[in-house]
Order: structure tokens, then sequence, then C-alpha cells
């Protein structure tokens, strides 16, 4: 679809400069030919003037006589200004073809990433509610085909269908999210809001879960008037997934620990873990949408469907940021956020 497309785009582009460089060339040719006319109607009279004045021809012979340059060198004149104007515009439609075919690729270059990019997010996110579909649809089927199901294998039942359900609910709420976020500034509104304020409600919000894992969470701000622009809830939202991410992969009993400080004018956050790690071969792909490392998937078993570092970058890339990650299998995980600060 897209060679077909650039095709067309190049041959638009062929036509539009090859009526500019042809239009170009007929004035050239008629400003030059005038010139050869008007060269030879003053040649002429000066000639004759000067012939004239030298030899005072009787008034019949000037009745006769008339000078004029050789037609035949006037007609090859503009024989050979064709030519090189035909040999130019054949250099410009070669030329301007290999441009236009160029320019035409980097113009639909964005338009075609974009389109792959969507029909990887349709593949992915129908693959990913095909699975607890399929599940449930199975789980039904065995259920109703059974004649001596119990009523507590019926509870049961549905207590695992729910369960699918708010899974299904997580993953289209997190596909709505990111799809908000996709849009140019996700429709946000921005105002000066306290990066310790937005920290201590993610902190919050994180609490209760790390408690069922008995993990504690340890806080330390190095400054708390820290100033920045933003949109509060999805800033608060990108510290939500960092610290989920950072409790679910670490093991129990153990500790996770945010910062904020300021450096350089920029305001700035670190999410640290003593979990599983991420391997090096994972960590260009982490923010990969649906992308979960193999590690986090075998050894952890948790939970997710790998969309909330996408989100978070998302986030980032709305609010003008960076964030970078650290990380040693085995050892721990550490993302720093660097957000702009406003000046006081």
């Amino acid at each position: 679809m897209f060679i077909s497309a650039r095709i067309k785009l190049t041959a638009w582009y062929l036509l539009i400069i090859m009526f500019i460089s042809l239009f170009f060339s007929l004035v050239i040719y008629r400003v030059l030919t005038q010139e050869f006319e008007r060269f030879e109607r003053q040649h002429r009279f000066r000639i004759e003037r000067q012939f004239n004045q030298d030899y005072f021809p009787p008034p019949g012979f000037r009745q006769r006589f008339t000078l004029r340059l050789d037609p035949e060198l006037i007609k090859e004149t503009k024989n050979r200004l064709k030519f090189m104007l035909i040999i130019i515009n054949s250099g410009i439609l070669v030329i301007s073809g290999g441009l236009a075919y160029f320019l035409a690729g980097r113009t639909l270059r964005p338009i075609k990433d974009m389109v792959e990019e969507q029909n990887r997010f349709i593949s992915d996110a129908s693959h990913e509610l095909r699975t607890p579909l399929t599940s449930l649809k199975t789980a039904m089927e065995v259920s109703l085909r059974d004649k001596n199901l119990s009523l507590m294998q019926a509870k049961k039942l549905i207590s695992e269908n729910v369960d699918e359900v708010n899974k299904l609910q997580s993953l289209s709420d997190q596909l709505l999210r990111l799809a908000q976020f996709e849009k140019p500034k996700g429709n946000l509104i921005f105002e000066k809001i306290n990066l310790h304020q937005v920290v201590q409600t993610a902190v919050n919000k994180i609490r209760p879960i790390a408690k069922i894992k008995n993990i504690s969470i340890k806080t330390k701000f190095q400054d708390r008037n820290i100033d920045i622009s933003g949109h509060k809830e999805s800033l608060v939202d990108l510290f939500v997934i960092l610290l989920d991410n950072a409790v679910k992969y670490s093991p129990r009993a153990s500790g996770v620990e945010i910062k904020t400080w300021s450096n350089d004018g920029s305001a700035q956050a670190s999410v640290t873990d003593k979990g599983i790690g991420i391997s090096k071969q994972d960590l260009p792909l982490i923010f990969d949408r649906f992308y979960r490392a193999e590690t986090a998937r075998s050894k952890n078993r948790a939970y997710g469907y790998g969309l909330g570092l996408s989100i978070a970058k998302k986030i980032i890339n709305l609010h003008k940021g960076i964030i970078n990650v650290k990380s040693e299998d085995k050892t721990g995980t550490i993302f720093t956020v660097q957000l702009p600060r406003i000046k006081k």
C-alpha cells in the first residue's frame, strides 16, 4: 500500500517540478528569442547608419539595399537553445525523480510508522483479550456439560470468572489510558504542582499492596519544595506504576526506596528495588507495549499485561522528561525520572 502511495506521491512531485521547469524554460526561450530579434534589429540599424554616413548612396539604392543577419545563423542559434533547454529539463527530470522518490518516502515514513504501530497495537490487544475470553468460554462450556455440577463448584466457577472479568476490566482501563496519552499533549491541563506531594500520594496508594508481601517503602525527600509544571493525576499514575513494578518483582519482606531531589534546574526522582532485576537483552524493550520479560514471568508469576511501563514512558514524554533504567539480574532495578523544574 505504501509503495503504491509513494509512487503516486513521487509522480505528483515530478508533475509539479516539471510543470515549473517547463514553464520557466518556455519563458527563457521566449525572452532569449526576443533578445536575438532585438539584437538583429539594433545591429542592422547600426550598420546601415554607418554605411549611409560613409558612402552617401543615392536614395533609390537605399530602398533596394537592406542589411540582415544570416537567417540560417539565427535559426541554428534558436535550435541550439531548444536543444540545451531539452537537455537541462531531462537532467531535472532524472535528478528530481530520485529526489522526489526520496522525499516521498520521508513524507510517508511517519504515517507508515504510525499505521504499523496501530496495527501492532490492535494485534497485541486482540491477543491479550482473546486469552481470558477463551478461558472464560472454556470454563463455562465445561461446566454446562457437567450434569453433576454442585452449588459449591458453581460458586467457585463464578468466583474465577469474576477474577477474569476484573483482569479484562483492568486491561481495558489501561488501553484507554494508553490511547489517551497517544494524543498530542494527552488532552492534559498542566499546572504548577509539588513533586513531593505527587510522590507521597503515589506511595500512599501502593502501601496497602506492599503490605500484602510485607515490603516496606522508604521515602527520602532531599527537598520538599520542588515545583514542576504538569498534570498531577498522570504524574501520580507514573509513580504508582514504577512503585507497583518495584513491589511486584521484589521478594517478600524486602524493601523499596523512592527518592526525590533537584539537580541543574531539573526535578529528579528514583525508585529502587532489590528484586529479580532485568536482563540486558530485555532492557531496551521494557517500554514496548505488552512486553514482559521472561524472567519476570517465570520467576515471580507477576500478573500484568506489560502496559504499565509503556504508559509511564508516554507520561514522561508528555511532560518533556527523561526516564532511565539501571538493572542487574538478581540484584535489583533503579528507575530514574527527570522532569523540568519551575524556577523560583
